[in-house]
């Protein structure tokens, strides 16, 4: 890439990557994954977003690619976009509500998948502390 009044190249851009990120809501509970790679830890299903991909289809694909869901989803929760939120680069995430019915299981690059409740959380990766404790408290005033 070169500036287009003096000629001189402006190297590569550095841009925030997109991710998402899936709020399942299951049997009374919410889906989570234990990572199988770093950084490690459990964290809400959901990856980056394919070029050519919509937002929605990266949501839908990455639950399914993770926890073997096909979910619906229900709405977009919030974007999280603090460059400190993923230790291996600058993302901003789009997080989603979904519903899915049957039984999550690991896939992709989870180690496993399971169902929690807000009492039984287990300690989370990146900032999806934040984001579920934005979400129990939205779903408080609903």
């Amino acid at each position: 890439m070169h500036c287009s009044k003096c000629g001189e190249s402006l190297g590569r851009p550095r841009n925030p990557v997109p991710t998402v990120d899936i709020i399942i809501e299951l049997a009374g509970g919410i889906v989570l994954i234990q990572r199988k790679n770093p950084p490690p830890g459990w964290a809400l299903p959901g990856g980056f977003v394919d070029y050519g991909e919509s937002l929605e289809e990266a949501a839908v694909r990455e639950a399914r690619e993770e926890t073997g869901l096909e979910i619906r989803l229900l709405r977009q929760f919030h974007t999280y976009s603090d460059p400190g939120r993923d230790p291996r680069l600058h993302t901003i995430s789009t997080v989603f509500v979904a519903s899915a019915q049957g039984e999550p299981k690991a896939g992709d690059d989870a180690a496993r998948a399971a169902v929690f409740t807000r009492a039984d959380l287990p300690p989370l990766a990146f900032d999806h502390a934040a984001i579920l404790a934005d979400y129990f408290r939205q779903k408080d005033i609903d």
